[in-house]
């Protein structure tokens, strides 16, 4: 086999469907976000605006993350030594844990090197945990949960997103005897939407089975302490398994579980992702801990507030213009293009003509024919970006003739 040909054909067909990604180097500058540094290939930079970043409160930033990453580093040096099991365990990630665990009121709290190594290193071992376990999956649940769901013995389950009545359907089929777990999500990031949290907690009380809940979209960002939509609805005692992540809204890096104590020993214990995988740098387990904590505070509450209001903002002023948007009442602000070259081609002129940043986002991340921009507004994007950001959406869709919806009154 000519194994290089076999490489370039394959890339080729992303070329040619219109959806190979490229990236961009940017240079985040300490204290300037959303703006940074774009450095071009012919050795020019220029200045532009974020509006497809995670960091969605600006905390990558923030002084109190950024002093408790300095004193860490300063204290422990730079990498963590090992794995948590041999000397990868610090204080900084036991401080990190406890805050996890206050945050969500769980027993327990896991810290690992990213939410995607979380999901799927305790999905997949909560079937060696449970023999014979059938998990219920929501169809467009995040990869990192479909990877871990698919591994090892045991039965699956998908169900059609935010159906409960095919999801009943599926739970009263099987086996009443058979251990259960329903895996979901409460932010899909691609639509904004919501997850139905509390009723999937009623049909896995009706059915005895565990809860799953992916927050990582939400953690940071909903309920008055930032624990997510279960804490927003008031039902974070119902959840078993709480998935988040450290950075998006908490601005630095990883993931983590949040259980009972007996269930995080378990994963603990079990699960290879964890046992085998080098732990957080110190220093980043600290800023993390400080940005969970801060965030907890009526200081994080104002973050969140702003950003909600920017989000309804931008949304009403692209609704205004008759764009295509994805509006579920979520932080997320989708605008749906269709087509991967159209999508590309938006995201280039908004770059090189508008120094705006936003990345395209195509199958296989969404179906094809769903194609869209994704923005995220954040505390820190003022007035003025908000308007450019609409301005250069305005002029580009009328450019490239794309269809409209009447504009609003």
């Amino acid at each position: 086999m000519d194994y290089d040909q076999a490489l370039g054909t394959a890339i080729a067909r992303l070329h040619d469907e219109g959806r190979y990604r490229t990236f961009i180097d940017i240079e985040r500058t300490n204290g300037a976000f959303p703006r940074a540094l774009w450095r071009r290939e012919d050795g020019t930079s220029r200045e532009i605006t974020v509006w497809c970043g995670n960091d969605y409160l600006g905390m990558g930033q923030h002084p109190a993350v950024l002093e408790a990453m300095h004193a860490a580093l300063d204290a422990s040096g730079a990498g963590s030594g090992g794995t948590r099991n041999i000397s990868g365990t610090t204080v900084w990630h036991r401080r990190l844990e406890a805050e996890i665990a206050d945050l969500h009121g769980k027993e327990a709290a896991l810290v690992f090197t990213s939410a995607y190594i979380a999901n799927d290193a305790t999905l997949s071992t909560l079937r060696t945990l449970f023999p014979g376990l059938i998990i219920y999956s929501d169809e467009l649940n995040h990869a990192s949960m479909i990877e871990g769901i698919r591994r090892g013995t045991g039965a699956k389950r998908i169900f059609r997103h935010n159906d409960l009545a095919h999801l009943r359907e599926l739970l009263a089929a099987d086996d009443p005897a058979a251990p259960k777990l329903i895996a979901f999500e409460s932010v899909y990031s691609m639509d904004g939407d919501f997850g139905p949290v509390a009723a999937v907690c009623d049909l896995a009380d009706e059915f005895g089975a565990l809860t799953y809940l992916d927050e990582v979209h939400a953690v940071g960002m909903y309920g008055p302490r930032g624990a997510g939509i279960a804490e927003r609805d008031g039902v974070m005692d119902r959840i078993d398994i709480i998935n988040g992540t450290l950075g998006k809204a908490f601005g630095v890096h990883g993931g983590y579980i949040a259980a009972s104590a007996r269930m995080v020993d378990a994963v603990r214990s079990y699960a290879p992702g964890f046992i085998f995988t080098t732990s957080l740098p110190p220093a980043v387990a600290a800023g993390a801990a400080a940005s969970v904590a801060f965030l907890k505070t009526a200081e994080g509450q104002k973050l969140r507030d702003a950003q909600q209001r920017h989000a309804r903002i931008l949304k009403m002023r692209l609704k205004g213009l008759g764009l295509p948007i994805i509006d579920q009442g979520s932080h997320i602000v989708p605008v749906h293009v269709g087509d991967p070259v159209h999508c590309k081609l938006l995201s280039d002129m908004l770059l090189d003509r508008f120094g705006i940043y936003v990345q395209p986002i195509n199958f296989p991340t969404v179906p094809r024919g769903t194609e869209r921009l994704r923005f995220t507004p954040s505390p820190v994007h003022g007035p003025g970006d908000i308007e450019a950001l609409v301005q250069a959406m305005d002029a580009l869709w009328s450019h490239c003739a794309l269809n409209r919806a009447e504009a609003s009154a």
